[in-house]
């Protein structure tokens, strides 16, 4: 199993951001992925997750991400809206306990 994660970056506070995770390995169809995060000198956190039961996402970011999957394009999807300088950090997305290399959100003005 692979991941691979990426669309980080540096945007200003209330901008948007859209994360994706190919994964290759297993087929997303039966499995859920998990969006992660880790801010320095924190612990890693969800985020989200997407599985056969439908999205989820944690209180701290519903409303303004979006959690969705293409099985196709064997790949999830992390859309991130009204980002906020507490988003930063770095964003890890984990299926079957297998991760990622997590990308960079930078959210500063």
């Amino acid at each position: 199993v692979q991941l691979q994660a990426s669309g980080g970056g540096l945007v200003q506070p209330g901008g948007s951001l859209r994360l994706s995770c190919l994964v290759s390995g297993v087929a997303l169809d039966y499995y859920g992925v998990g969006w992660f995060r880790q801010a320095p000198g924190k612990e890693r956190e969800a985020v989200s997750c997407i599985s056969m039961d439908g999205p989820f996402c944690t209180d701290s970011v519903k409303g303004r991400f979006t959690v969705s999957k293409d099985n196709a394009q064997s790949t999830v999807y992390l859309q991130m809206n009204s980002l906020k300088p507490e988003d930063t950090a770095v964003y890890y997305c984990n299926v079957l306990d297998h991760w990622g290399r997590g990308t960079q959100v930078t959210v500063s003005s």
